[in-house]
């Protein structure tokens, strides 16, 4: 018995000191440990302009933990920003510049960081596979395109001279359109399940809120139809004749008239 306790005793001493070894073995020292603030935000930004954006996020993270109100404190908050988008890490992305644009609002950078949270909140919610292939963006949760049209409505009208502003509007236009035919979307599908009410509703808001986009004579042939099932037949009429006015040639005005009240 005393031989197979000290055999016992013998095995848990050698598997304490061999977790005690690995422990030393792999516990890694911070090379950046004594690191000065000039060499530590160099060194993030040669690893962002190297595209190691891991390595870059590490980095500025780090400076600004040890460096909160140092001389590249600004520069680094909105190049982890950056780091972040470019990781595909869009959520932190918007977070870090919502945290520059309040801490530093007087920056002359701060145009930047608007425009580069409409893009980060754009990029917000979707797959891989909508990245790859040409899928109807429309189809998604909208959350975070309504999220990055109001962001490049801010910077457009805070900054209406901002080197970004152009090509926030044409963004603008691009989502707008995006969010007119989600409200599409969304009427079929009231239409599908037989919620006339809702289908007509939203359609309507899609008319009044979202004029000139190419949804526009989709919601009005949906608008058409549900008056028309709802036996609501001048509303109906009314829809019908702005298709015909402004589309002439649009399909949907025989879905119309071929439309059966049940």
């Amino acid at each position: 018995m005393q031989v197979l306790q000290r055999i016992a005793v013998f095995w848990i001493l050698a598997m304490c000191l061999g977790l005690a070894g690995c422990s030393y073995f792999s516990g890694k020292k911070d090379e950046t440990e004594g690191w000065p603030e000039e060499k530590m935000y160099y060194e993030a930004k040669d690893a962002l302009d190297g595209g190691n954006y891991t390595r870059a996020v590490e980095l500025y993270e780090k400076l600004q933990g040890r460096y909160p109100f140092g001389q590249f404190a600004q520069q680094a908050q909105i190049d982890l920003a950056f780091a972040y988008y470019k990781k595909d890490e869009p959520a932190s992305a918007a977070a870090a510049c919502d945290r520059f644009i309040k801490l530093y609002p007087g920056n002359p950078g701060v145009d930047y960081a608007y425009y580069l949270k409409g893009l980060a909140n754009f990029s917000q919610g979707k797959g891989i596979t909508e990245r790859y292939l040409p899928l109807d963006t429309s189809q998604r949760d909208q959350g975070a395109a309504a999220q990055s049209f109001q962001d490049f409505t801010e910077l457009v009208k805070r900054f209406p001279d901002s080197k970004y502003a152009e090509d926030a509007k044409q963004r603008m236009i691009y989502l707008r359109n995006i969010l007119a035919q989600h409200e599409v979307h969304v009427a079929h599908y009231y239409m599908r399940r037989g919620a006339y009410v809702a289908a007509a509703n939203r359609a309507r808001y899609v008319v009044e809120n979202y004029q000139q986009t190419p949804a526009i004579p989709e919601a009005l042939v949906v608008m058409a139809k549900a008056y028309k099932v709802l036996d609501m037949q001048d509303l109906s009429d009314d829809a019908l004749r702005v298709l015909e006015l402004n589309f002439p040639n649009h399909p949907g005005i025989d879905d119309v008239r071929t439309t059966v009240v049940k």
